[in-house]
């Protein structure tokens, strides 16, 4: 009798994930968030982009980015004594494909000190896409000499989806008030969402010239021009005050993904500008470069 052997199969090679990020995580720095959702990308375009002198490996961050839904979180403290609190706040949105985990609410764009009684701060949160935001868990770790949090409202606008929900809670997260929860599952109010026309993310480069002194630290900011009268609302290109500070230096290329006000397949014309003030303020701007990012590839 024959003795036959068997061979196990051979496996077959499989092709690795590429994430590239290319940004900032942290508090200090881009949109303030220590934790980033990053989704992969092609091997190929990977390789073409670092062989390529004139490409940066930044470019990557910038698909990544353009890609993902971008949310303006805005959050009001109650005007209550001992309302605000010094706790780690985070946040969790949820969709109906899926949700964006734990969000550390860690840089407020509009004070230092975040949480404080009566007052509003504004956070910005990345994520892919999770679908129609459905409800949000929002609390704190407790931590700190003020710990107990009396929470108004929170708002999300996605200017990607058009829409700005508002979330109303009205109660304590306190271990000592209220039902004692330190954090809280809250709902839309269907009576106070706004709905308006998407924004579409555009790709904006920044030619700064290189000539003496051409760099600005100042706050730069663009609207762009459609047919029949149609415009984006004024925006400026940086995060922070830090990011005005690295960017827009003599000779240096900036890129930016703008979520704005769809104004169609043709600009007809800009208008970019800075804000003055600060000790170097006055720029020399080379060329802008735009280009429309929409699904199809336009």
């Amino acid at each position: 009798r024959l003795l036959t052997s068997r061979r196990a199969p051979r496996e077959q090679p499989v092709a690795p994930y590429y994430f590239p990020c290319q940004r900032w995580l942290a508090v200090e720095e881009d949109d303030g968030q220590i934790v980033r959702e990053l989704v992969p990308v092609d091997e190929a375009f990977v390789k073409k982009d670092s062989e390529n002198d004139g490409q940066s490996l930044a470019t990557l961050g910038l698909e990544q980015k353009a890609k993902s839904t971008t949310y303006t979180v805005k959050v009001k403290t109650g005007d209550k004594k001992n309302a605000g609190t010094d706790a780690n706040v985070f946040i969790t949105l949820y969709g109906s494909k899926d949700d964006t985990g734990i969000v550390s609410l860690k840089s407020s764009k509009i004070n230092k000190n975040k949480f404080e009684r009566g007052k509003i701060d504004e956070f910005t949160v990345e994520s892919v896409d999770i679908g129609d935001l459905k409800k949000i868990k929002i609390g704190h770790d407790n931590q700190g000499n003020s710990t107990g949090w009396f929470l108004e409202w929170v708002e999300i606008d996605a200017p990607s989806l058009g829409q700005c929900l508002r979330f109303p809670c009205g109660r304590w997260l306190d271990k000592s008030e209220d039902d004692g929860a330190i954090e809280r599952i809250i709902f839309p109010a269907e009576l106070q969402t706004r709905e308006y026309i998407p924004f579409v993310p555009y790709e904006i480069t920044v030619y700064t010239s290189d000539i003496f002194g051409a760099g600005t630290d100042a706050d730069v900011f663009i609207v762009l021009y459609g047919s029949d009268g149609i415009c984006t609302q004024q925006k400026s290109l940086c995060l922070n005050k830090r990011e005005q500070r690295m960017y827009f230096e003599r000779n240096s290329v900036n890129q930016f993904i703008v979520e704005l006000e769809d104004v169609g397949d043709i600009i007809e014309k800009i208008r970019i500008g800075h804000k003055g003030g600060g000790l170097n303020s006055g720029w020399h701007l080379d060329r802008v470069a735009i280009r429309r990012l929409l699904p199809n590839g336009k």
